[in-house]
């Protein structure tokens, strides 16, 4: 069994509050159809989706960008065909709330994949060189396989998304894929 973790791919990160644009559009349909693919072979999906308060001083995000993903608003939906997909496949979708970049701190995602015996994690999603990032990293630290999903990832800034995708695939060994 496999995991797959949606990180982030929310109307505020995709063309709201802080949105990555045209990068981010073009990969709604890559991850829909992963979403579809690993819900129907009944392994663990998970949208890990950045929450915030509206204006929390105290959030170390507060001074680094504008507020996004603001608990109770359209900008925490899922973008697009994904909001979808996980509608249809809810019941076998877990909604996990985060509060910082990386995708395991404060959240019980670890215990959820330990408890399955999931040793390999897929990441998809925004930022690249941000959420999915930390994620990655934390991922590598806790032992896990890594697979990146390259044409499933996206952010703001084309030269940092690649060097993130050199990163995974250099310091942190991770399986670098397109079109799994």
């Amino acid at each position: 069994m496999k995991a797959l973790v949606v990180i982030d791919y929310t109307n505020d990160f995709v063309i709201g509050r802080l949105p990555c644009g045209q990068p981010a559009i073009d990969i709604e349909d890559r991850i829909a159809d992963l979403v579809e693919k690993f819900a129907a072979a009944d392994d663990f999906v998970t949208m890990a989706v950045d929450m915030h308060e509206e204006q929390d001083p105290y959030h170390p995000e507060a001074a680094l960008f504008p507020p996004h993903n603001i608990k109770g608003t359209d900008g925490r939906h899922l973008y697009g065909r994904v909001q979808e997909v996980y509608k249809q496949n809810e019941a076998r979708i877990y909604w996990m709330d985060k509060t910082r970049y990386n995708s395991f701190c404060g959240t019980d995602l670890d215990l959820r994949l330990r408890t399955r015996g999931i040793q390999e994690v897929h990441l998809v999603g925004v930022c690249t060189d941000i959420c999915v990032l930390h994620t990655a990293i934390e991922a590598y630290n806790l032992g896990y396989k890594t697979v990146i999903h390259e044409d499933a990832v996206a952010t703001f800034n084309g030269q940092a998304h690649e060097w993130a995708l050199q990163h995974f695939r250099n310091t942190l060994g991770a399986q670098i894929v397109r079109g799994y």
